[in-house]
């Protein structure tokens, strides 16, 4: 039986670490569809997860990645057959079923979404949870009232995986971009994306007051912490917040007033357990109105032999885009 690479993830003493290994497919977890991965991805819940510095994984051992795109081997579900092009993010994928980081996957039917036509599967992985977090995070400010001239939009986190595509989709679709990153060295970068912008987090005067004075349209927050609070406080009349991560804190301390006095709308943006039909149309976007113009200069990519490595680089904040794994 043919043997592959795989970067699993196994128990030592209560935390999780992960290690380069050979598996078969018999060793995968069941599910209807087999598919040869190309390529996978690096998130924070990646790194988290490799390194045992989150509670990520629900059992052991786990095959890491919760991103992957790849080609269809064989399939008990008529929806799909050998050939076909497929993406699979989120789910239980790298938490309780094994993920990406393999060069096979087998994986239920209801997690595959087709590839669009307008995306190679490397385009896909690029995005990855990152991208489709972006474009799920359009259609629900969108469906709230965001639109062009409304005002500035505000990408805080913007150096990140979410932030960098963030910046390109905005910039591309006519937004007025404001980046706000605690690395000074990546301005440039950001401003080459499309950031009309950019704000140091290291000179923000980000006040005290209940309601500090009215900035943002609307804003993409993946930091959350004292930096949402922030954004509380300094969102425009009926101004649309959305959250998206914790890299700065699960907690933070507003009040009131921005909601009642202004219509603050503070909106949760859950990636993992979209209904397929909106996953099946976030990425039909992600193809076409919401495609990024600047993949290239986002992605890096790496061996699963470097996933330590771009782990470590990632929990420290070194980390700038998006990184792509090859798997075969």
């Amino acid at each position: 039986m043919e043997k592959f690479k795989a970067y699993r993830i196994f128990e030592d003493n209560g935390k999780g670490k992960g290690r380069l290994t050979e598996m078969t497919l018999d060793e995968l977890d069941p599910g209807a569809v087999v598919i040869r991965t190309a390529y996978s991805s690096v998130n924070y819940k990646d790194a988290l997860a490799g390194t045992g510095a989150g509670k990520i994984v629900r059992r052991y051992p786990c095959v890491g990645g919760i991103d992957l795109s790849g080609t269809v081997v064989s399939s008990s579900d008529s929806r799909f057959k050998p050939g076909d092009e497929v993406i699979c993010t989120s789910y239980d994928l790298a938490m309780a079923h094994d993920g990406g980081y393999a060069g096979m996957a087998r994986v239920p039917a209801d997690w595959i979404v087709p590839l669009p036509r307008g995306l190679t599967l490397f385009d896909a992985m690029v995005l990855g949870t990152a991208g489709y977090t972006v474009g799920l995070t359009m259609e629900l400010l969108e469906l709230n009232g965001m639109a062009l001239g409304n005002g500035k939009v505000l990408v805080n986190g913007a150096t990140g995986g979410v932030g960098t595509l963030a910046i390109d989709i905005l910039s591309k679709l006519g937004y007025h971009v404001v980046a706000v990153t605690g690395k000074d060295a990546e301005h440039d970068f950001l401003k080459q994306l499309g950031a009309a912008e950019v704000l140091s987090r290291h000179g923000l005067e980000m006040g005290s007051r209940p309601l500090e004075s009215a900035m943002w349209a609307a804003a993409f927050d993946s930091v959350g912490g004292e930096q949402l609070a922030w954004l509380t406080r300094t969102m425009q009349q009926r101004g649309l917040i959305a959250s998206i991560g914790n890299a700065g804190g699960i907690e933070f301390t507003t009040t009131v007033l921005p909601f009642i006095l202004r219509g603050v709308r503070l909106i949760g943006v859950d990636s993992g357990h979209t209904p397929m039909p909106l996953r099946r149309k976030i990425w039909e976007r992600l193809a076409a109105d919401l495609k990024p113009r600047y993949l290239d200069d986002i992605a890096s990519a790496i061996a699963l032999e470097e996933l330590p490595d771009c782990f470590d680089k990632m929990l420290k904040a070194q980390a700038r885009g998006r990184t792509v794994v090859r798997i075969s």
